[in-house]
Order: C-alpha cells, then sequence, then structure tokens
C-alpha cells in the first residue's frame, strides 16, 4: 500500500499522530468514519436514499477498510448519514489500523496496567513519511494555489481536519486566519451529484459534534477522578 494510494481515512490517521507525543490528537474512530464515508460519497460508491447512505449494487473499492464499511451499512437498518459517523466507527479504526499495521506504516508495543492488563499501543512507523504528508495537507490549507485546482480530496482532507479536532493539520488559530478557505475548501470537498448535495456538510457536521462530546465526557471524567 505505497503513499499514494492511501485512502482519506487512512490519510486522516496517520495525520492524528502527534509527531511529540506520539499520540493521537483526537477521536479516530469518528475521524476515521467521517473520511470512509465522504469517499464513498465522493466516488460515488454510496448514494442517497431519502437522506441515508445506500451502497450501490455489488460496490467494492479493493479497500478492505472502505468495502466493510459498505457492506456494514448494506445490511444494517438504514440510518442518516450523519448518524453512521458514530455508528459502530471502531469497526472501520481497527480496519484502517491494521491495513496500516500490515503496510509497515504503524507499529505495535504491549505493556500491562497495573502489572495485570495488557494494552496494546501503536505508534509510528514512518514518522517523516507522515510529516512530509503533514506537510503537503497544511499547503494546500495555507497556500496560494487556487482552491478550483485542489482535488476534492485534498479539499475534504481539510474540511475534516477543520471538523474533527484534527490541529496537527489545522490549529485553532488557523480556524480564524484560514476562515474563508476553509470554507471555499469545505464546497470544493462536497459529494458529486445533485443527489449527494449536502452529505459532506452532514457528515463533517456530525464529526464535529461528536469529536465535541467525546472530548466533553473526557474531560468530565478527568475532573471526577482528581476531584
Amino acid at each position: 500500500m505505497p503513499n499514494g494510494s492511501l485512502s482519506l481515512a487512512a490519510t486522516l490517521y496517520l495525520l492524528a499522530f502527534d509527531p511529540g507525543t506520539g499520540k493521537p490528537v483526537t477521536h479516530l474512530g469518528y475521524l476515521v468514519q467521517a473520511g470512509a464515508l465522504t469517499e464513498l460519497a465522493q466516488r460515488e460508491l454510496l448514494v442517497d436514499a431519502d437522506g441515508w447512505p445506500k451502497p450501490l449494487p455489488d460496490a467494492r473499492t479493493g479497500d478492505p477498510a472502505l468495502d466493510g464499511l459498505l457492506e456494514l451499512i448494506d445490511e444494517s437498518r438504514p440510518r442518516r448519514w450523519g448518524t453512521w459517523v458514530g455508528h459502530h466507527p471502531q469497526v472501520t479504526e481497527r480496519a484502517v489500523r491494521d491495513q496500516l499495521r500490515a503496510a509497515g506504516y504503524l507499529r505495535v508495543s504491549t505493556r500491562r496496567v497495573l502489572g495485570l492488563f495488557p494494552v496494546r499501543e501503536y505508534a509510528l512507523e514512518r514518522p517523516q513519511l507522515v510529516a512530509e504528508m503533514r506537510d503537503e495537507a497544511v499547503g494546500v490549507l495555507a497556500g496560494e494555489r487556487p482552491v478550483a485546482e485542489v482535488s476534492e480530496r485534498d479539499a475534504a482532507l481539510i474540511a475534516l481536519a477543520a471538523a474533527g479536532g484534527l490541529t496537527t493539520v489545522v490549529t485553532h488559530k488557523d480556524l480564524t486566519a484560514h476562515r474563508r478557505r476553509i470554507a471555499e475548501l469545505e464546497a470544493r470537498s462536497g459529494a458529486p451529484g445533485a443527489a449527494l448535495e449536502g452529505v459532506a456538510d452532514q457528515v463533517r457536521a456530525a464529526l464535529a459534534a461528536a469529536v465535541a462530546t467525546a472530548l466533553s465526557v473526557a474531560t468530565a471524567a478527568a475532573t471526577t477522578t482528581t476531584s
């Protein structure tokens, strides 16, 4: 799986790692799920059926994580686009993570909590490559290339990074300094076709809400623990 063939979901997964701490800066499951939904919509393998995604017959990408999500949606009861961002996102996240590990982008180690419970931890195996990917993404955000010349995929990456709190790509200062360009990239990232108009907006809104809720819960839990 060379760098050029990484899915949007896999790219977002890698970019979420803080090079300083080695830890993700946002909720990976929601971010990865939103990336997968967006890519499948952009590739027109998911169509809009009265407000919820529906896979085309026999739709396949050859990517295990994307195909797994297509199968999950096809076998589940109808749910809104935004609802899917938070519906079993760990399934897509796990598939993307396993894929990246097999391709040599991630390494795994095991430690024991309290000396008893094994916990797996994942870290970047190719940090320099990910740093270059990050530089390219930041270049899309802060560069002078006209938005019309940015690919829908790259535009979607910035739009999702902004919505999902991916501060390794879009910092809090960037949200203000590049507000207009982010909005233009968001518009550029939408899936093609009138039938899918607004889908990208639904996915981004659900991602932002899910991440905000997760952060709020984590903050409340930390406060309770230290009280």
